[in-house]
């Protein structure tokens, strides 16, 4: 089983509201798991918690906010990997020049 983490911890440890979580779980931002009526956040997703988290109470931004932004950073990642893979292609075709 995935390593869970319960929502009442998650809020207790990050000092941020149960509403918060649930709100980026509707987004689907977050994924969440409800066992047993408890809500729990998936240990791997932490990180990704602690950036909404920031960009939530430290910039003050809204839930639509942060899902545009999240969908941006996605779009750049995927554009890297892309960019990543073409200049791998590039060099093993031996054209060398001007990569940079």
């Amino acid at each position: 089983m995935q390593d869970l983490i319960s929502q009442d911890e998650c809020c207790v440890q990050y000092n941020i509201e149960s509403s918060f979580i649930q709100a980026l779980g509707e987004y689907g931002l977050l994924e969440i798991t409800t066992v047993a009526e408890t809500t729990y956040v998936h240990a791997e997703q932490l990180h990704e918690l602690e950036k909404f988290i920031r960009l939530h109470y430290d910039l003050n931004i809204n839930m639509e906010g942060i899902d545009a932004i999240a969908h941006l950073l996605s779009k750049v990642q995927n554009l890297q990997q892309k960019n990543n893979y073409l200049r791998r292609r590039l060099l093993v075709l031996g054209d060398d020049e001007d990569i940079v």
